[in-house]
């Protein structure tokens, strides 16, 4: 059985009010074509898959562990501080900090029509001798990853900021992604679902004026405030 000190989030009575996108129009990006249906719960690569995570569980030592709990706990673009240092924060960068929850929210809308549409379920509902160290729930909502959607969206955004450092915040975002499997929530077809749709969405996001508005403010503030040269994005 899963560990007993986990919470399970229980099952919402009612759905959750839908959110409305900031950047995307949901109605016309109909990313579920961009996708393969997730593997069938008895197929054999969801049981290769469940193999891979119980070997991570067996050689995952305390410090991956923390810093997969860390990274569930921050959903946001600050999570990319270990690129940026410790001056990139919420409090340093309010317009920065203002367009993460606008990228975020994408996911959150695109992400969540994905998940109602799918259903997976979670690596412990359908092997319950896995034993997560993050926050369960009762939902069947593996596929895509929402927490790897988030990264790598945000990870496209800061790498149109700050190119210089691109190959260091898209490896912040795979090690971001990947800490759910560390986590033991997500197979790992749903982290490559997650990049995949995040392309996509992303795509579309730079397409649209108000994204290239609250891009270009987020890096003259980045840009200013952590000394770093202009560009010429």
């Amino acid at each position: 059985m899963v560990v007993q000190s986990q919470s399970e989030k229980p099952t919402a009575a009612t759905p959750k009010p839908a959110k409305t996108a900031y950047y995307v129009d949901s109605a016309l990006l109909d990313v579920g074509v961009f996708l393969p249906e997730p593997p069938a719960v008895d197929s054999a690569l969801t049981k290769a898959e469940l193999a891979e995570l119980h070997r991570i569980e067996r050689v995952r030592t305390p410090e991956p562990m923390a810093k997969a709990l860390a990274d569930e706990g921050e959903e946001n673009m600050f999570v990319f501080k270990t690129v940026f240092g410790p001056g990139f924060t919420a409090e340093a960068l309010p317009v920065t900090a203002a367009l993460g929850v606008h990228v975020k929210n994408e996911q959150s809308v695109v992400g969540n029509q994905l998940k109602h549409s799918y259903q997976r379920p979670r690596p412990y509902q359908t092997d319950t001798t896995l034993h997560p160290v993050c926050a369960l729930k009762t939902e069947h909502d593996s596929y895509p990853s929402g927490h790897g959607m988030t990264g790598y969206l945000e990870a496209f955004t800061l790498a149109e900021i700050v190119p210089d450092k691109r190959t260091e915040i898209l490896a912040r975002a795979d090690d971001y992604a990947l800490n759910r499997l560390v986590c033991g929530v997500h197979y790992p077809s749903d982290i490559e679902a997650s990049r995949r749709v995040a392309y996509v969405v992303f795509g579309y996001m730079l397409a649209t004026p108000r994204f290239q508005r609250d891009l270009a403010a987020a890096r003259e503030e980045i840009r200013a405030k952590l000394g770093l040269a202009r560009n010429k994005n």
